[in-house]
């Protein structure tokens, strides 16, 4: 059977768990990772592999995916890509989804994060690239500006980031940075592990990466 995404977006369980796993992230202190998150990395991911070229079925597999990819944070942070993985692939066989489906978005989600993440196949790379793109002011929860770490710092100093495509040669996140927030040394020290796994996501997909903050070429 062939899942489509709406499939995924109108089940209620699926719903249920990856809004419990942001509640165990919030208590934790992370940042958002509910419905905001994973739609904007699903639509990126999607978006991305659209403009290469790649199948319409591609892209909604990455799609499904990525909403998917961080369910496993209702179990723990640590190896949250490996348990979305199979959470994913427990509910995608009660669906009775193609296998071939579920091996591709099983794949993708845990290969997400970088401390073990690998762009084993471009749906993977895509995912990769979407999620580690979605910085922004409005996932840092914690309202006292005073108590903020340093990953508060960096979210909430990005007031605009965008990913763009272009095919043959390269995809660009493209940030917007308050430097009175947050130094852009700073976005590295934290994230520079991130853009390194984002440089590999980009070979898989044959691009460059590249960053540019506040309208400068950084790599």
């Amino acid at each position: 059977m062939k899942i489509t995404f709406e499939d995924i977006y109108n089940n209620k369980e699926i719903q249920l768990y990856i809004r419990q796993a942001d509640e165990s992230m919030r208590a934790m202190g992370y940042t958002e990772h509910s419905f905001a998150h994973v739609g904007r990395v699903a639509n990126w991911a999607q978006d991305i592999l659209l403009k290469l070229g790649y199948s319409e079925r591609d892209a909604e597999l990455a799609r499904i995916a990525a909403y998917l990819h961080d369910m496993g944070n209702i179990i723990n942070r640590q190896d949250h890509a490996q348990n979305s993985a199979l959470m994913a692939f427990q509910l995608l066989k009660e669906m009775q989804a193609d296998p071939e489906d579920i091996a591709a978005i099983i794949t993708a989600i845990g290969n997400h994060d970088e401390g073990t993440a690998f762009p084993v196949n471009p749906i993977s790379a895509a995912i990769i690239l979407a999620d580690k793109a979605d910085v922004r002011c409005s996932r840092v929860r914690n309202k006292d500006f005073a108590t903020f770490d340093i990953h508060d710092r960096v979210n909430y100093s990005v007031k605009k980031s965008e990913l763009h495509v272009e095919k043959d040669s390269y995809i660009e996140l493209q940030l917007l940075i308050d430097t009175e927030v947050c130094a852009v040394m700073d976005y590295f020290e934290i994230f520079m592990q991130r853009m390194l796994l984002c440089r590999k996501a980009a070979e898989k997909l044959n691009l460059q990466f590249r960053l540019t903050i506040n309208n400068q070429r950084i790599l």
